[in-house]
């Protein structure tokens, strides 16, 4: 079996603790070479997914009993849209350790096959309940995606607002949660709104996990210019006062506080329970 190489600075040890743990029911040097494939997998996966993708391949090859191994192959296979692959690496993953964590990735694997009704019956299902809060809060991301998958954009909207969406704390998936918030209003014609709530995904999105900021700009009438060619303009437009490479074709955009939720929808959050099931 050809193996795919890897740079001598990849040791393994850069893998999480529990993950090194289960390595070790593995012969010590199988354990190295599956976790260094495993490192690989976690380094790709972003930048390039049919990499990542080889060396989950290449990782199950070696240890498919290991239930991180399955879960990395199925967000490899996620990654390059190898959804039916990804599902059932998944659900290996959950036979064997019996967590439920995969559950929101699982039911958007319905998704991608296809099957948004499967991704809501799982959404409702007792093992959504189990989960923890960023859990909860995928979960209610997936289950706003099958709505939209659905033709359903008002119903994606009910199921996104909730405490977490105006939680002041800002949490690691706090941006993408109001930036799908945003965009659904955007679908249903609530421009206003949406740009309010672009604005805030912005204030939350330190990590650049969105496009949140492109998509105010847009909506704020903003142009970005190549920066060679703003400074060809600028010679003959000396002191205007903008920053290099851009161009502004309407007001500069301000970010705005307020939530951009009618008043019975705000009082209802504060009724609410922040461990609320999600909307169905």
């Amino acid at each position: 079996m050809r193996r795919l190489p890897i740079p001598d600075e990849v040791t393994g040890g850069e893998l999480d603790r529990e993950v090194q743990q289960e390595l070790k029911s593995l012969p010590k040097t199988l354990a190295t070479d599956v976790a260094r494939n495993l490192v690989m997998v976690a380094q790709l996966l972003d930048e390039d997914a049919e990499r990542a993708y080889a060396y989950a391949r290449t990782a199950l090859r070696l240890a498919s009993r290991v239930a991180a191994v399955r879960e990395a192959a199925g967000f490899a296979a996620y990654g390059v849209g190898k959804y039916a692959e990804a599902l059932a690496e998944f659900r290996a993953a959950r036979r064997m350790t019996g967590s439920v964590h995969l559950w929101p990735m699982m039911a958007d694997c319905e998704r991608g096959l296809g099957r948004p009704e499967r991704a809501l019956a799982m959404a409702g299902a007792p093992e959504a309940n189990q989960l923890d809060k960023a859990g909860r809060v995928e979960m209610r991301l997936v289950a706003a995606g099958a709505r939209r998958d659905m033709g359903q954009p008002e119903a994606a909207v009910v199921t996104l607002q909730s405490p977490e969406l105006t939680s002041g704390a800002h949490q690691p998936w706090t941006a993408r949660l109001r930036y799908a918030y945003a965009d659904v209003l955007l679908e249903v014609g609530r421009a206003e709104e949406a740009r309010r709530w672009f604005a805030r995904a912005v204030e939350a999105d330190q990590e650049g996990a969105t496009d949140a900021s492109d998509r105010l700009a847009e909506l704020d009438g903003v142009e970005f210019l190549d920066a060679l060619e703003a400074e060809e303009d600028s010679e003959g437009d000396a002191g205007t006062g903008r920053p290099e490479g851009r161009e502004l074709l309407g007001d500069e955009f301000e970010m705005d506080e307020t939530d951009g939720m009618d008043e019975e929808f705000e009082s209802g959050l504060r009724a609410k329970d922040t461990g609320d099931d999600v909307e169905r």
